[in-house]
């Protein structure tokens, strides 16, 4: 018999009970569950809800309960249907009558949405966590290659000269972000909804503050109907997951391209590499490939998770079931690709030589010809035109910028002195751009400082 059969003349049948049942999935709840019901037997003794031996027996029972799931002792029903089914039966079954007063004054409604949140402050505390462990590995990089120069893009083509530095800090504050998102998605998470019943609060004299203080909330739900209909946290970490997932693919992206036999500019190490059944001089970098395919299923579970939401009245429906699928599947592909990707970013060899040769192709100088002229009075505009002409004739003639003698510059304007060459030369170009935020060294390092100030704050 189901706990809630009272009112039906007969049993579920074996379909339904494996369609309907959750406790394939939700069985990762155990913990929060047993938690959540510990603190509110704790309160239905404390106020004298229930008798206080009874929530005493309810606690210790509890917490033996606990004890064997993390030591893999439970045995999970599927004709329980769910998790808080499955712990109050198997509750009632180890210390009787008592077992049977502890879903007083609550709902499967207000008790799920509780664990679920409980689970998700946790995931949020890890993944953010584990944004600082790669943020410390993106400034070990930045920190070691302040002078490394390289080529910068716009549209893949070489745009202008910066530093591997100044490209790594471009990476950090994208994770910096993601890190305020996850923290935010904590906070939303962070509000206790037990005590909104199954829709409409409780009869009882609960003390909801009590529950909140005990299983470290900062904050009750000030809503029944919204305490129970509630999934924005969720979205709001499925949200962040998926912008955090599409930052980590573009820098797949970009360690597949710089990987290639065209450009380079990296090495992956063997251990973050594979191989090909046929063609033995292969090295694919297929964790970097992965992280980038497994991007799209994270915004899959979002995308689920928002059409599930998107049409239900209040307050709880059935569909909410579906929530926790799509949760549990967005945090373990996020863990995995955080962890493997911080681990392979590490152990990257980045080619320096090639990166400053790269950086030396493709008239990266040019704006800064540009600029040269327009110190010397010339208009921007015509001096825009000027080195355009400029990189034209260069490409006739197979030759860069610096390959020109000064009397042929002089022919397309007699504003070039002797100091053109030095102006242009890679270094200078870098090191001459010393605004915040821009990639000379000491602006870099004066970034590098501030996001590790941000990380300690």
């Amino acid at each position: 018999m189901k706990l809630w059969g009272g009112r039906f003349s007969k049993s579920t049948d074996n379909l339904v009970d494996d369609f309907h049942s959750s406790i394939s999935f939700d069985q990762r709840l155990a913990e929060q569950d047993i938690t959540g019901s510990i603190a509110h037997a704790t309160m239905l003794g404390e106020q004298g809800i229930i008798p206080k031996e009874d929530a005493d027996k309810i606690v210790e029972g509890l917490k033996g309960i606990l004890a064997d799931v993390k030591e893999g002792k439970i045995e999970w029903m599927v004709d329980a249907e769910d998790i808080h089914m499955n712990v109050e039966t198997i509750l009632t079954q180890r210390i009787g009558e008592a077992g049977k007063r502890l879903h007083t004054g609550r709902s499967r409604n207000d008790q799920v949405a509780l664990d679920v949140r409980m689970y998700a402050k946790l995931a949020c505390q890890e993944t953010v966590a584990m944004l600082e462990d790669l943020l410390d590995a993106i400034l070990t990089h930045a920190q070691e290659n302040l002078h490394t120069i390289m080529p910068g893009y716009t549209h893949m083509q070489k745009a202008q000269p910066i530093t591997l530095a100044h490209h790594m800090m471009a990476y950090a504050q994208m994770f910096l972000r993601d890190r305020t998102r996850f923290q935010a998605a904590y906070r939303a998470a962070d509000v206790m909804p037990l005590g909104s019943g199954a829709l409409a609060g409780t009869t009882y004299p609960l003390n909801r503050e009590r529950v909140a203080e005990l299983l470290g909330f900062s904050a009750i739900s000030q809503n029944s109907l919204d305490g129970v209909a509630d999934r924005d946290f969720l979205l709001d970490y499925l949200s962040a997951a998926s912008i955090c997932m599409m930052h980590l693919s573009r820098f797949c992206e970009e360690l597949i391209i710089w990987n290639t036999n065209e450009f380079r500019f990296v090495e992956m190490d063997d251990a973050y590499a594979t191989g090909s059944s046929i063609m033995p001089q292969k090295k694919n970098p297929d964790v970097a490939e992965l992280i980038r395919g497994k991007t799209g299923r994270v915004y899959g579970d979002l995308m689920a998770l928002l059409t599930t939401m998107k049409g239900l009245p209040l307050a709880y429906n059935k569909d909410m079931q579906e929530d926790k699928e799509a949760f549990f599947d967005a945090r373990d592909t996020l863990v995995k690709g955080l962890t493997v990707f911080t681990a392979m970013l590490r152990t990257v060899t980045f080619r320096k030589e090639n990166m400053e040769r790269g950086a030396s192709g493709g008239f990266t100088n040019a704006t800064d010809c540009a600029d040269y002229l327009v110190k010397k009075g010339v208009a921007f505009r015509d001096a825009h035109a000027v080195v355009g002409r400029l990189v034209a004739h260069c490409l006739n003639e197979n030759k860069a910028l610096l390959d020109l003698t000064l009397d042929e510059l002089k022919q397309f304007s007699s504003v070039f002195e002797q100091d053109v060459f030095d102006d242009l030369s890679m270094l200078s170009c870098v090191e001459k751009r010393r605004i915040p935020g821009a990639p000379a060294p000491d602006m870099v390092q004066a970034s590098i400082d501030w996001t590790r100030a941000q990380l300690h704050d």
